[in-house]
């Protein structure tokens, strides 16, 4: 493997390459599983932090045209790129939100009676909103029973209620019984509110089947290469590609410890190296000496505690290492699922802590 001299990534360290042509193709395998139903795209976050700007214009470019995201301030960002899409806020009618939300036209997801008048009395039905009900996540959204006692009053109608949502629970486990119990409130939901569309499949919903579908796919990890399917193999193409160059390597022999407080010490002689990429730039401390990276196709373990600016490996076994030569934390064998789980947390934390130190590179 020949080492990489980038002189952008000399002056940053780590490379992050995403690929935005299997982002819009896993937009359309998604869309595949339910034909004839949109399919739009969660980019809050960044993006996924994929990078929301990119993003949104390849999916867009790909034909999604509805998009959610968290937070207001998503909503503006997402706007300048999107000026033709219909932008969804999850996070609902913040206080003082209103006047923003209309005038960069965005819909928010209005959960609460209090949400829901206010945005009645400000929009007049002229700005559009949905209306979320909660059938089991209790983080935000109506109530069922409050949610179908505004069934047919008159504020659904002047809040401009253009879609109706709810949140699946643990779709990503379909044999769990919560999941027949939301899609069965859900459909009791939608009889409630007849002629309005009806959201309730995240990634993982997707695959419940029909029973989950209704009238608009919402996806957001799997379009980024996270699994929607776990246990089964990965129906998604791999988005993100992780590359931190090589600064030293060294030999060390039996009984040196290695990093802060010694948390590893070295059995034999062994072969180590040192990788410019750490925890401030978004790669989970927690994956300290339980981690890996591929160094010439050669699995390492990562050593002791990473540091801010800093991992180091066991490259022994990778006759490849050398000063410049990349390793990948992101990629090939190392999908963010396997990071998330060898970090003792999900790939969806360590997509979305990837930093703004890296290189980043938009291909496809």
């Amino acid at each position: 493997m020949r080492a990489h001299h980038d002189p952008k990534e000399a002056a940053h360290g780590g490379r992050l390459t995403v690929d935005l042509g299997a982002i819009a193709e896993n937009w359309r395998r998604l869309g595949a599983r339910a034909p004839g139903i949109p399919c739009a795209a969660v980019v809050k976050a960044d993006a996924y932090g994929c990078g929301l700007g990119p993003v949104a214009s390849a999916l867009w470019t790909a034909g999604c045209r509805t998009f959610f995201v968290a937070h207001l301030g998503e909503g503006i960002a997402a706007r300048a790129v999107l000026p033709e899409a219909a932008i969804y806020v999850l996070n609902g009618l913040c206080p003082g939100s209103a006047a923003a939300c209309r005038e960069h036209a965005l819909r928010p997801v209005l959960g609460s009676e209090e949400e829901l008048r206010e945005w009645a009395g400000f929009a007049h039905g002229a700005h559009p909103a949905a209306l979320h009900v909660d059938t089991g996540m209790n983080r935000l959204g109506l109530s069922v029973e409050e949610g179908l006692a505004f069934a047919g009053h008159a504020v659904i109608r002047e809040a401009g209620i253009d879609l109706l949502m709810s949140h699946l629970v643990s779709a990503e486990r379909p044999d769990e019984a919560v999941n027949a119990r939301q899609l069965a409130d859900f459909a009791r939901l939608r009889e409630g509110f007849p002629g309005v569309p009806a959201s309730l499949a995240n990634s993982s919903g997707v695959f419940l089947g029909a029973g989950a579908h209704h009238d608009l796919l919402r996806p957001g990890y799997a379009l980024f290469g996270g699994n929607p399917t776990p246990g089964r193999e990965n129906p998604m193409r791999s988005v993100v590609r992780l590359e931190a160059p090589i600064l030293q390597v060294r030999t060390v022999e039996a009984g040196t410890s290695v990093g802060y407080n010694g948390l590893w010490t070295a059995p034999g002689r062994r072969r180590l190296a040192t990788l410019s990429l750490g925890y401030a730039d978004g790669y989970p401390r927690s994956a300290s000496n339980r981690g890996r990276a591929l160094v010439g196709g050669v699995s390492c373990p990562i050593l002791g505690l990473i540091s801010m600016d800093l991992v180091i490996l066991d490259v022994t076994d990778a006759p490849e290492a050398a000063r410049g030569v990349p390793a990948t934390l992101i990629g090939d064998d190392l999908g963010v699922d396997a990071v998330g789980r060898a970090a003792g947390t999900i790939g969806y934390e360590v997509l979305t802590s990837l930093g703004s130190r890296y290189v980043r590179d938009y291909i496809g």
